[in-house]
């Protein structure tokens, strides 16, 4: 079930793996550049701002560390002009990228998702509706774009415990006070691991 924490004058949530999943699907009910967006922010850590950027001539293996990088250009969080980046694809995801361009016909150049920061918030608010109504369960309705990125960088500071450092480079914190309130508190299943004899 979505974790919700409502003490504060803003909601946030944070989505387990699975429940990723499921926004996942429904987002790609209404087409696949959606879910792509969605992948985006749920499995690689963008902002929403962000999302509109990468196309296939930013995407690269880096054989140093067998794996999936991308370039973006986003947010300084010390301030000032945008920063580029690169960020960390899932190989699942990279796959993903790499049949959605072959099958749109996408020029190197062509972005993945074409559309504006709010077309893309406002796709993320309706594939939450559409889980709600499908789980009949209302904390979906509070899971914004930024819920996103909040239960990326939690799972992994978290729950798969990748160090400070690494997350503050593939997602564009510039320094630690920019990560801190991402190290939320872990999960039930979390907990009960640390704490197994």
């Amino acid at each position: 079930m979505v974790r919700v924490d409502d003490s504060d004058d803003v909601t946030k949530c944070w989505l387990s793996p699975g429940e990723l999943d499921r926004l996942e699907r429904a987002a790609g009910e209404d087409g696949w550049e959606r879910e792509v967006a969605i992948q985006l922010m749920g499995r690689c850590g963008l902002r929403a701002s962000e999302v509109s950027y990468p196309s296939d001539s930013n995407l690269r293996y880096s054989d140093d560390g067998d794996i999936w990088l991308f370039e973006v250009q986003g947010k300084n969080t010390k301030g000032g002009s945008k920063k580029t980046r690169d960020a960390w694809m899932p190989d699942d995801v990279a796959d993903d990228i790499h049949k959605y361009s072959r099958e749109r016909g996408l020029d190197l150049s062509d972005r993945w998702v074409d559309a504006s920061t709010p077309s893309v918030r406002r796709w993320v608010n309706e594939a939450t509706h559409t889980v709600a109504e499908q789980t009949d369960n209302p904390r979906w309705r509070s899971v914004s774009s930024h819920d996103l990125r909040r239960s990326w960088a939690t799972y992994h500071l978290v729950e798969r415990q990748v160090d400070v450092r690494t997350m503050m480079s593939i997602g564009g914190w510039s320094d630690y006070s920019a990560i801190e309130p991402y190290l939320a508190e872990p999960t039930e299943a979390r907990i009960g691991e640390a704490m197994r004899p």
